[in-house]
């Protein structure tokens, strides 16, 4: 390895963008950045569905070293938020560090040489020192496993795949799934359809959002006051650490969250069937807390049913629940969110003795030293990692944690040339000890959701508040590393 390491980042979304950019603002410029699409921008390029907006207030919702005075609203909307990140791409030049257009399919670690080689679809192998996937959790739809579901002969299509060639004016509209996407989507498309059919599952916990519009006054305080901006980011920062530590830490705090769901819930829905329809049987935070003032509203129309039997199969021309009623629709909306426990997937990640990380994740789900490396993989680290999501905050502030350690880390492998470093299993085994001690208890493990695997383990959320995890992060420490020379050296 020589005093630069070459290093190549997977993904060009918030992830992929935000370790980049700690690069280049600390003077690193020996990286490479691979995206398989044409446009960066990850979630916030492809969900472009009606409505698409961010549930984390724009002034937490953006990078600290890089605010906004001037969102057009305090919950952006997608094409505000991939606006943002190409203009802050665009001023440290990052695009000229992307390769487009590149899918990584395979990377293995050479020990004797020691570098990844990292294969991609075209069959092009490109060869680096450290090698950090970004590809983030929800980057990939989950349609339901549903008997006929190929057989429909109308429309349909995930969320986050959005026809927008499909006019739904007039039409009989199914939308399957009751998330943080349909809860936005739904309000937009409702007027216009012929009927909606909402097929529930769980109904969901759902909170008054805060949203505004930013006035002219409004941004011009964030711009000429910079005070002022940071006293509301500090605000909602503040908001959202307390509703992770209800979610984690002080559950005796989730009282007065769930007295304002169960308010909000009782005034948007007068109809006393609709809203026992419409009342989470689960405990509150075991899913993602949503939030809206037009979801009840717009599942109130005399154009909306919700219907919460079970769906049997899909048929040619409908649904058909388990009572046997088929519903007849035209359009099909998936809206039934991601694989977010395949980490890394559909990619291949060799490392140590030709082990392969999904063969390694295998039996209880993905597991990472900080939620960043992984025993006897050196010098993988990634963004976005296994237990680094948020049940409650902003990602990016996670995100420029993870990104500030790596650089650390690489800092440290740049002093040592010819080394690599991958995390001692003892250090790691700790790291998940105390992990699955802390979410034994939260929320999330009592009942079904996309934060647990089949095996029921939780992998994708950090258990507390994110002050926490940027204290544990604060400083990348050697002795948690097995570090050895490669056989060439």
């Amino acid at each position: 390895m020589s005093r630069k390491p070459s290093i190549i980042i997977i993904g060009a979304g918030f992830a992929g963008l935000g370790m980049a950019l700690e690069l280049r603002r600390h003077g690193i410029e020996n990286f490479t950045v691979l995206e398989k699409a044409t446009d960066l921008g990850g979630v916030w390029r492809e969900n472009t569905y009606p409505n698409a907006a961010c549930d984390v207030p724009s002034p937490l919702y953006s990078w600290s070293f890089e605010p906004k005075s001037d969102w057009p609203r305090r919950f952006s909307h997608q094409r505000d938020i991939h606006g943002y990140m190409r203009e802050i791409a665009d001023k440290y030049r990052i695009p000229d560090r992307i390769e487009f257009g590149v899918e990584v399919t395979d990377a293995e670690f050479d020990e004797h040489e020691g570098v990844w080689r990292i294969t991609t679809a075209d069959g092009v192998i490109r060869t680096a020192d450290i090698l950090i996937p970004a590809v983030g959790q929800l980057s990939r739809p989950a349609l339901p496993n549903l008997p006929g579901i190929d057989s429909f002969t109308g429309a349909a299509f995930h969320s986050a795949e959005w026809d927008h060639t499909v006019d739904l004016t007039g039409k009989r509209v199914a939308c399957i799934g009751t998330g943080a996407s349909a809860i936005q989507y739904i309000p937009s498309i409702q007027p216009k359809v012929e009927h909606l059919t909402l097929f529930q599952r769980s109904a969901a916990w759902v909170l008054p959002k805060f949203d505004t519009e930013y006035s002219a006054l409004h941004k011009a305080l964030f711009k000429y006051v910079p005070p002022v901006r940071m006293a509301e980011r500090f605000a909602i920062w503040t908001l959202f650490e307390v509703l992770a530590l209800a979610l984690t830490d002080i559950p005796a705090m989730q009282g007065p969250v769930i007295s304002i769901a169960d308010r909000h819930r009782e005034k948007q829905v007068p109809d006393p069937e609709l809203r026992a329809k419409l009342t989470p049987d689960y405990a509150a935070g075991c899913k993602r807390g949503l939030f809206s003032n037009d979801y009840f509203p717009a599942l109130g129309q005399p154009n909306v049913s919700v219907e919460t039997t079970g769906i049997e199969a899909i048929t040619p021309t409908g649904i058909r629940t388990a009572d046997g009623v088929e519903h007849q629709v035209d359009v099909i909306v998936f809206g039934t969110g991601f694989k977010g426990t395949e980490f890394l997937a559909p990619m291949n990640i060799y490392g140590q003795g030709g082990r392969k990380l999904a063969d390694e994740w295998a039996a209880e789900g993905a597991r990472a030293f900080l939620g960043m490396s992984v025993p006897h993989f050196p010098n993988l680290f990634m963004m976005y990692g296994p237990n680094t999501n948020v049940g409650s905050g902003s990602i990016i502030y996670m995100l420029e944690a993870q990104a500030r350690y790596i650089r650390e880390a690489i800092g440290f492998l740049a002093e040592r040339p010819g080394r690599s470093a991958a995390a001692r299993p003892s250090a790691e085994q700790s790291w998940d000890d105390w992990l699955q001690r802390r979410l034994k208890d939260t929320p999330w493990n009592f009942c079904s959701s996309w934060y647990r695997n089949a095996s029921g383990r939780i992998t994708n959320n950090w258990p507390g508040a994110t002050v926490l995890f940027r204290w544990k992060t604060r400083k990348f420490d050697p002795s948690d590393y097995e570090v050895a020379e490669a056989a060439r050296h």
